[in-house]
């Protein structure tokens, strides 16, 4: 079976007892927000085709419990989730293992208005099918939105709009000092290629070396085998402006750094609590043992065990997500009543866990 849950104790999750879960309490609040608007009957998650994930009604008592906690209390809110989840480890087809990686809100010098060193476009997402909607990232380049007024920004390198469509969302800073928020607003329907393994496969940047800080090097000092190689993948992301507070992840929540996982939604309800084990494969930096919310998606997350951290805004944020390159596994929390339907007779007691 190529995703399967099963059920374990709290105290088989590693640093579960060193982590401190308020924060987390905080960003599944962020989430609640949808559970709480909707009727009881309504599936958490109708895109999730890889197990029921129960009803709003089933989540919504676990919101109100949630917003009755004192603020910043861990001892609370380590038994809030103790009493009332089950750890339930994920594998793909009998393997637990996956890959965690990590993604920030990348900023950018542009423009409303195309001129100077202002030449390369954002562009919103086309209306229908028919204009363009569907073309490949090669095409677009060459001009097939061009001039049909989808241009939302222009900015002033075509790498960092690259790296951009990679994030999802960014910060522009336009010419009289102000900065605006753009958010992820659908994708081309292209497979995304992921062009740091074809640095690999061609020998250009080692296995261990590789990061988004090294890759957006290498596409710098060679500008035209840069260009090309971005071409080759035709995955293309296209945005909105968004107003007020940000990043938005695909919940329509405010992602919060270090707490916000972006998830594969096939597999994944947006808005489940999930604890990450994972551990870097060649980075020094330490890796990440603590409760996060799966609150956001994107093109490049796929599979039952696949996970992106959110870090933040800026450099100091991208220098965390660029070098994420981990492997781990992670325990989705479940309210009780959803995880015995799952798996039934199976369960430990919630005072043992």
């Amino acid at each position: 079976m190529r995703f399967a849950l099963a059920p374990v104790g709290f105290n088989q999750l590693s640093g579960w007892f060193d982590d401190r879960p308020s924060p987390a309490v905080a960003v599944f609040l962020k989430s609640c927000v949808r559970f709480l608007t909707q009727p009881d009957k309504e599936p958490l998650a109708i895109a999730t085709m890889s197990a029921d994930f129960g009803r709003v009604g089933d989540w919504r008592p676990l919101c109100t419990m949630a917003q009755a906690l004192p603020p910043g209390d861990d001892v609370a809110a380590r038994r809030f989730f103790e009493e009332n989840f089950v750890p339930m480890a994920v594998s793909e087809y009998g393997n637990r293992l996956g890959l965690f990686t990590g993604y920030f809100e990348i900023e950018l010098n542009g423009s409303r208005r195309r001129h100077g060193s202002y030449q390369t476009p954002i562009y919103r997402k086309p209306p229908d099918p028919t204009s363009g909607l569907h073309a490949t990232r090669a095409q677009i380049e060459d001009g097939a939105l061009a001039g049909r007024g989808l241009e939302l920004f222009w900015v002033d390198d075509p790498v960092d709009a690259f790296f951009l469509q990679i994030q999802g969302s960014g910060r522009i800073r336009l010419e009289d000092g102000k900065s605006v928020r753009v958010g992820y607003d659908g994708q081309n329907g292209r497979p995304y290629v992921p062009v740091g393994r074809l640095l690999i496969e061609r020998g250009l940047i080692p296995r261990d070396k590789l990061t988004m800080a090294s890759i957006g090097a290498w596409m710098k000092q060679h500008l035209e085998p840069g260009a090309s190689l971005r071409r080759e993948n035709p995955s293309y992301v296209f945005f909105r402006e968004i107003a007020g507070a940000g990043p938005l992840g695909a919940e329509g929540a405010v992602l919060t750094p270090e707490r916000s996982l972006a998830v594969d939604r096939t597999f994944i309800a947006l808005g489940t609590p999930i604890w990450v084990e994972a551990d870097e494969r060649f980075a020094t930096a330490a890796g990440v043992h603590r409760l996060l919310i799966s609150q956001d998606t994107g093109g490049a997350i796929k599979g039952p065990v696949r996970g992106d951290v959110f870090w933040g805004t800026g450099n100091a944020a991208g220098i965390r997500a660029g070098v994420m390159n981990a492997s781990g596994r992670y325990y989705l929390l479940l309210p009780r009543s959803i995880a015995a339907r799952l798996a039934p007779g199976r369960l430990p007691p919630a005072s043992a866990n």
